[in-house]
Protein backbone atom coordinates (compact mmCIF):
# COMPACT_ATOMS: atom_id res chain seq x y z
CA UNK A 1 0.00 0.00 0.00
CA UNK A 2 1.21 3.48 -0.78
CA UNK A 3 0.99 6.10 1.28
CA UNK A 4 -2.03 6.32 4.58
CA UNK A 5 -4.75 8.32 5.20
CA UNK A 6 -2.75 10.51 7.69
CA UNK A 7 0.21 11.25 5.23
CA UNK A 8 -2.41 12.09 2.52
CA UNK A 9 -4.18 14.56 4.02
CA UNK A 10 -0.69 16.26 6.34
CA UNK A 11 0.60 16.88 2.76
CA UNK A 12 -2.23 18.22 1.21
CA UNK A 13 -2.07 21.37 -0.42
CA UNK A 14 -5.30 24.14 -0.96
CA UNK A 15 -4.81 24.46 -4.64
CA UNK A 16 -7.77 24.13 -7.32
CA UNK A 17 -9.18 20.69 -7.60
CA UNK A 18 -10.84 20.97 -11.36
CA UNK A 19 -11.66 17.02 -10.97
CA UNK A 20 -14.36 18.64 -7.68
CA UNK A 21 -17.34 20.11 -9.47
CA UNK A 22 -17.74 23.90 -9.35
CA UNK A 23 -21.09 23.65 -7.14
CA UNK A 24 -19.96 21.30 -4.55
CA UNK A 25 -19.62 23.08 -1.19
CA UNK A 26 -19.76 21.72 2.70
CA UNK A 27 -17.61 20.51 5.30
CA UNK A 28 -16.50 17.15 6.05
CA UNK A 29 -14.80 15.48 9.16
CA UNK A 30 -13.14 12.56 9.17
CA UNK A 31 -12.93 10.48 12.68
CA UNK A 32 -10.04 7.98 12.03
CA UNK A 33 -10.57 5.28 14.42
CA UNK A 34 -7.02 3.47 15.30
CA UNK A 35 -6.24 1.07 18.80
CA UNK A 36 -8.31 3.68 21.68
CA UNK A 37 -8.16 6.62 20.28
CA UNK A 38 -9.71 8.96 17.08
CA UNK A 39 -8.42 11.43 15.25
CA UNK A 40 -10.25 13.97 13.59
CA UNK A 41 -9.49 15.22 9.77
CA UNK A 42 -11.78 18.38 8.62
CA UNK A 43 -12.14 19.05 4.83
CA UNK A 44 -14.02 22.39 3.41
CA UNK A 45 -15.27 21.77 0.33
CA UNK A 46 -15.67 24.87 -1.98
CA UNK A 47 -15.42 26.53 -5.72
CA UNK A 48 -13.41 23.80 -6.42
CA UNK A 49 -10.48 24.23 -3.57
CA UNK A 50 -10.23 21.66 -0.14
CA UNK A 51 -8.45 23.03 2.94
CA UNK A 52 -7.36 20.48 5.54
CA UNK A 53 -7.41 20.79 9.23
CA UNK A 54 -7.34 18.95 12.42
CA UNK A 55 -10.77 19.62 14.17
CA UNK A 56 -13.72 17.98 15.89
CA UNK A 57 -16.63 20.26 14.49
CA UNK A 58 -19.32 19.75 13.63
CA UNK A 59 -19.93 19.37 9.44
CA UNK A 60 -21.89 18.99 7.13
CA UNK A 61 -21.20 15.16 6.98
CA UNK A 62 -19.32 12.92 9.68
CA UNK A 63 -17.73 9.86 8.26
CA UNK A 64 -16.30 7.19 10.65
CA UNK A 65 -14.01 4.05 10.07
CA UNK A 66 -11.15 2.78 10.92
CA UNK A 67 -7.85 3.67 9.66
CA UNK A 68 -7.67 0.59 7.74
CA UNK A 69 -10.77 1.46 5.80
CA UNK A 70 -9.61 5.28 5.32
CA UNK A 71 -6.20 4.11 4.22
CA UNK A 72 -7.67 2.10 1.39
CA UNK A 73 -9.64 4.93 0.34
CA UNK A 74 -6.39 7.05 -0.27
CA UNK A 75 -4.67 4.67 -2.01
CA UNK A 76 -7.46 3.87 -4.47
CA UNK A 77 -8.15 0.48 -3.54
CA UNK A 78 -11.74 0.93 -1.77
CA UNK A 79 -14.70 3.18 -3.30
CA UNK A 80 -16.03 4.92 -0.22
CA UNK A 81 -19.99 3.83 -1.67
CA UNK A 82 -18.74 0.28 -2.01
CA UNK A 83 -17.25 0.78 1.92
CA UNK A 84 -20.46 2.36 3.11
CA UNK A 85 -22.61 -0.78 1.29
CA UNK A 86 -20.41 -2.86 3.34
CA UNK A 87 -20.55 -1.14 6.77
CA UNK A 88 -17.35 -0.89 6.71
CA UNK A 89 -17.77 2.86 7.61
CA UNK A 90 -20.40 4.73 9.08
CA UNK A 91 -21.76 8.43 7.95
CA UNK A 92 -24.22 10.82 8.93
CA UNK A 93 -25.40 14.15 7.63
CA UNK A 94 -25.55 15.04 3.71
CA UNK A 95 -24.37 12.08 1.87
CA UNK A 96 -23.97 13.99 -1.59
CA UNK A 97 -20.38 14.98 0.24
CA UNK A 98 -19.66 11.32 0.27
CA UNK A 99 -18.96 11.17 -3.56
CA UNK A 100 -16.44 13.97 -3.29
CA UNK A 101 -14.19 11.87 -1.05
CA UNK A 102 -13.76 9.81 -4.58
CA UNK A 103 -12.26 12.78 -6.11
CA UNK A 104 -10.51 13.83 -3.54
CA UNK A 105 -8.70 10.97 -2.74
CA UNK A 106 -6.43 9.35 -5.37
CA UNK A 107 -7.51 6.99 -7.95
CA UNK A 108 -6.28 3.20 -8.02
CA UNK A 109 -2.72 2.65 -9.36
CA UNK A 110 -2.15 2.77 -13.18
CA UNK A 111 -5.73 3.77 -13.47
CA UNK A 112 -6.04 5.91 -16.61
CA UNK A 113 -9.18 8.29 -17.65
CA UNK A 114 -11.97 6.87 -20.16
CA UNK A 115 -11.12 9.25 -22.14
CA UNK A 116 -7.57 8.17 -22.43
CA UNK A 117 -8.01 4.84 -23.19
CA UNK A 118 -10.73 6.33 -26.51
CA UNK A 119 -7.72 8.44 -27.62
CA UNK A 120 -5.60 5.47 -27.37
CA UNK A 121 -8.11 3.57 -29.63
CA UNK A 122 -8.58 5.96 -31.82
CA UNK A 123 -4.75 6.88 -32.35
CA UNK A 124 -4.47 2.62 -32.85
CA UNK A 125 -7.18 2.73 -35.99
CA UNK A 126 -6.03 5.64 -37.55
CA UNK A 127 -2.49 4.37 -37.84
CA UNK A 128 -3.49 0.72 -38.56
CA UNK A 129 -2.29 -0.90 -35.20
CA UNK A 130 -3.93 -3.86 -33.78
CA UNK A 131 -5.01 -3.80 -30.54
CA UNK A 132 -2.72 -4.35 -26.98
CA UNK A 133 -2.68 -8.46 -26.85
CA UNK A 134 -3.16 -7.09 -23.37
CA UNK A 135 -6.44 -5.73 -23.63
CA UNK A 136 -9.38 -8.23 -22.60
CA UNK A 137 -11.68 -6.43 -25.13
CA UNK A 138 -9.19 -8.40 -28.41
CA UNK A 139 -11.27 -11.01 -27.99
CA UNK A 140 -14.62 -9.38 -28.77
CA UNK A 141 -12.85 -6.98 -31.07
CA UNK A 142 -11.36 -10.24 -33.58
CA UNK A 143 -14.33 -12.30 -33.14
CA UNK A 144 -16.61 -9.78 -34.89
CA UNK A 145 -13.71 -8.80 -37.56
CA UNK A 146 -13.83 -12.63 -38.14
CA UNK A 147 -17.52 -13.25 -39.23
CA UNK A 148 -18.64 -14.91 -35.67
CA UNK A 149 -20.99 -13.07 -33.72
CA UNK A 150 -20.53 -10.31 -31.08
CA UNK A 151 -22.76 -12.20 -28.64
CA UNK A 152 -20.55 -15.58 -29.15
CA UNK A 153 -17.58 -13.56 -28.60
CA UNK A 154 -18.63 -12.21 -25.40
CA UNK A 155 -19.61 -15.76 -24.01
CA UNK A 156 -16.08 -17.39 -25.30
CA UNK A 157 -17.72 -19.92 -27.67
CA UNK A 158 -15.67 -20.20 -30.81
Amino acid sequence: MGVTAEEYLGQWDADRRFNLPETTAGTVRLDVAAHDCTDHWYLTVADQHVQVSRSADDADLVIRADRQVFDQMVSGELHPGAALLRHELTVQGDMRLLMVLRRIFAGPSGARHPRELGRAAVASRASGGRADADDPRRGVADASASGRGTADAREGRP
